[in-house]
């Protein structure tokens, strides 16, 4: 098959909600409609004694919530799907936003009892900066929520973007009897499964066929009434503008019960771009180029705590990946071949031989990669659009245990290349500090320090306002600071000097004092302006 072919064969997006939206039961269901499983475990019944496909890492079937992007291929209907299903809990933002930079749509779950939630408008404001196309699924049909009309209006208002519904629900909460396609002018009546896909599902196609009144009783003139609405007050669906950014289609039913999915993941499959250009240092680089591309936009340290394997997960972006073929890192200078390149369903991996434009393959790593990095087939450029953002809680590290040092120290190093939490080197002492965006990472990385490397910790709480990144072209001015701030100043992993400033004020009073130091809020310099305390 030739490479636009393998392109035109792709979709690749990523799920994103509140927590407790229901995004990690929708990315099962997806997988179940692609026939990647056959049954379904409802992640928080203890009924159904399994755990989300999607959800690896032991804290995660504790705690019952995902803390790490997942990494999911399946096929359905002649399309190879990639499917990325992201940290809900606002802690683990990070990650989210920077799995974001690795797909070409998402699909965003809204709780239809709580509506639009405050990480809901972070992820939506994510997704407008790169005009991602979204479209939006209304979940939880069958509990007790809010008028559609009003959810619709909610979506325009709140996250600034219009919509248009192409699945209509009949009624809610325990009278939940269906959806209304008004993309396919066809009816779906509910019927629930928790596990499995139901077989038959009774249809009809026309409002007008005195059947309906048959079937749902008195919500058919209700439905009527409502189609007629809706197709007044709502312009059809524009493809071009949903692939703009400009237009969210939105679906509802109800997740755990297999309900709306397949009439969204159908239309999904129309829609949804194939792969897109992504922004590099020189320039947009186009999937159809020959020559094979691709970027690290996230790590993760032991998903086989048996194995103590670190993975490096690729977007490929252009050309073809080739299994033992050498590649050229852009940031060490240096040639690199991997002997067993992984494709994912969850836990489970598959060695690849080849990948192409829009998959995400898991690539073996001995501490060659940092999120970011850049491989080609032998050109110099960077991708861009990944940045560490600055964390706003900050612990130092205290070795509870000088005999597991190495341990500690490995795994910290290790456990901070994943991303969801960065890592400042204080001196004197080489002190470690650790900044996180929320206070959850802090209990995870504890976690996974005794659990995955024998080491045990104390993180105690250090008074610093934010990490901001500095760059100047005036040397003597940057070492005057240093030395001066030495106490709130650290290096990155990268060398890059860090102030940990210790307020508001006090940020406000450096750029002041010191007028050539420029201060940043995420460590992408170059696409960044100075920013304001």
């Amino acid at each position: 098959m030739s490479l636009p072919e393998e392109i035109s064969k792709r979709k690749t997006f990523a799920i994103i909600s509140h927590p407790d939206a229901g995004k990690t039961t929708l990315t099962e269901k997806f997988l179940l409609f692609g026939g990647a499983i056959q049954t379904a475990g409802a992640v928080k019944s203890n009924k159904i004694k399994k755990t989300a496909a999607s959800d690896f890492m032991e804290i995660e079937r504790q705690r019952g919530i995902s803390v790490a992007t997942s990494v999911m291929s399946f096929e359905y209907e002649g399309k190879l799907i990639n499917l990325l299903d992201t940290p809900g809990h606002k802690d683990f933002a990070e990650d989210t936003y920077r799995t974001l930079t690795a797909v070409d749509s998402v699909i965003l779950v809204i709780d239809s009892v709580n509506g639009v939630e405050a990480q809901t408008k972070r992820l939506v404001e994510v997704c407008r900066m790169r005009d991602t196309p979204i479209i939006v699924f209304v979940n939880k049909l069958d509990l007790e929520g809010r008028d559609p009309f009003d959810l619709l209006d909610e979506l325009e208002s709140s996250l600034g973007i219009k919509v248009r519904p192409l699945t209509w629900p009949i009624n809610k909460g325990k009278l939940f009897k269906g959806v209304y396609n008004l993309h396919r002018r066809g009816l779906n009546l509910f019927e629930s499964n928790k596990t499995k896909i139901v077989d038959e599902v009774m249809s009809i196609t026309d409002l007008a066929d005195p059947q309906l009144d048959e079937l749902i009783g008195e919500d058919a003139n209700q439905l009527r009434e409502d189609v007629e609405l809706i197709d007044g007050v709502y312009d059809p669906l524009n493809k071009e503008e949903y692939l703009k950014g400009q237009l969210a289609p939105v679906f509802f039913g109800s997740a755990v019960n297999n309900f709306g999915i397949q009439e969204m993941l159908d239309t999904f499959i129309d829609l949804a771009p194939t792969p897109l250009a992504r922004p590099s240092s020189k320039g947009p680089v186009d999937p159809y180029g020959k020559k094979f591309s691709g970027f690290v936009f996230k790590i993760h340290a032991n998903l086989d705590p048996n194995h103590r394997d670190r993975l490096a997960f690729l977007r490929v972006c252009s050309g073809t990946f080739e299994r033992n073929k050498f590649f050229h890192h852009t940031r060490l200078d240096k040639q690199v071949r991997f002997n067993n390149p992984y494709s994912f369903l969850a836990r489970e991996k598959s060695v690849v031989e080849a990948a192409y434009p829009g998959d995400v393959i898991g690539l073996y790593d001995t501490g060659n990669f940092k999120i970011g990095d850049t491989l080609t087939e032998g050109e110099n450029f960077q991708f861009q659009g990944i940045p560490s953002f600055s964390p706003e809680i900050f612990r130092e590290v205290l070795n509870r245990d000088p005999m597991k040092s190495k341990q500690l120290d490995k795994g910290v190093r290790q456990l901070t290349d994943e991303g969801v939490a960065q890592l400042f080197i204080q001196q004197p002492g080489s002190k470690k500090v650790i900044g996180t965006v929320g206070e959850l990472q802090f209990e995870v990385i504890k976690y996974r320090l005794e659990n995955e490397y024998g080491a045990s910790c104390d993180l105690v709480q250090k008074q610093f306002y934010k990490a901001c990144w500095i760059t100047t072209t005036n040397d003597k001015q940057l070492d005057e600071f240093m030395r001066i701030k030495a106490a709130e100043v650290a290096l990155d992993k990268d060398d890059n000097p860090v102030f940990l400033a210790p307020s508001a004020w006090m940020l406000q009073m450096a750029q002041e004092n010191y007028p050539d130091l420029v201060f940043h809020f995420t460590s992408e310099f170059k696409t960044e302006s100075e920013v304001n305390p």
